[in-house]
């Protein structure tokens, strides 16, 4: 099966234009499986270690560094991630064309997060433009802090009107020079939180983005619609 990479929205239908145009979005998606226990970069699964997050952009799963959003100029500043102590960080990181739509955000655990000793106090799953800490506010979504995590789908808190109207057009959180274009940047934070500072010793984390390239042909929310529909 053949694969095609090309730069600019998705669109499909068989009715261009006039005002029966029934063009669609294509869906896109990211995802990432996270073992916290495979911590062997560039390896696949790989989950992360102390103070670092992994991207999918690695064939197969590498490191990557967290940038602080900044939408004014080409610097880019890179975000402190904890290491681990009483409470642990792991990431996922996802690049989105920016002012893409968010559709959904899939969270699963396959394998509930553990210690050398001790045991997990709580689970929470943040998803943000940057990482946030346990229990900080989020731009796009988080899960409850779980206290008796199990091992499937978990679900997210019910989105503020703020997170609903970031999900319509994502941030642009790196801005990149010679006519490149910005990236927003999405982040999927698991804290585990066990109370104590052992060593975390295994979990598993499947994440999935799925979202929708903007056209910026057609218009924006505030000016619709101006320039050509090819």
């Amino acid at each position: 099966m053949a694969r095609s990479t090309f730069e600019g929205p998705v669109l499909a239908g068989d009715n261009r234009f006039g005002p029966f145009r029934n063009v669609g979005y294509a869906l896109l998606a990211q995802s990432a499986t996270l073992n916290i226990a495979n911590t062997t970069p560039n390896t696949a699964g790989f989950g992360g270690s102390s103070g670092v997050f992994m991207d999918s952009n690695g064939i197969p799963n590498g490191t990557t560094v967290v940038y602080t959003p900044n939408s004014a100029s080409t610097t880019l500043t890179a975000t402190s991630i904890p290491a681990d102590s009483a409470t642990v960080y792991r990431g996922f990181v996802a690049y989105l064309p920016a002012g893409s739509r968010i559709v959904d955000m899939f969270v699963d655990i396959g394998v509930i997060t553990t210690f050398t000793s001790g045991s997990l106090t709580s689970i929470q799953v943040n998803v943000s433009n940057d990482y946030v800490a346990a229990a900080g506010t989020c731009t796009y979504a988080q899960t409850a802090v779980l206290t008796s995590p199990a091992v499937g789908r978990q679900s997210f808190n019910t989105f503020t009107a703020t997170q609903l109207a970031n999900q319509q057009a994502t941030s642009t959180d790196i801005v990149q020079s010679n006519g490149e274009p910005n990236l927003s940047q999405v982040v999927f934070t698991v804290a585990s939180i066990n109370g104590t500072n052992v060593a975390i010793t295994g979990g598993t984390y499947y994440f999935t983005i799925r979202y929708t390239q903007k056209d910026g042909n057609i218009g924006t929310t505030t000016a619709y619609p101006f320039g050509n529909f090819d």
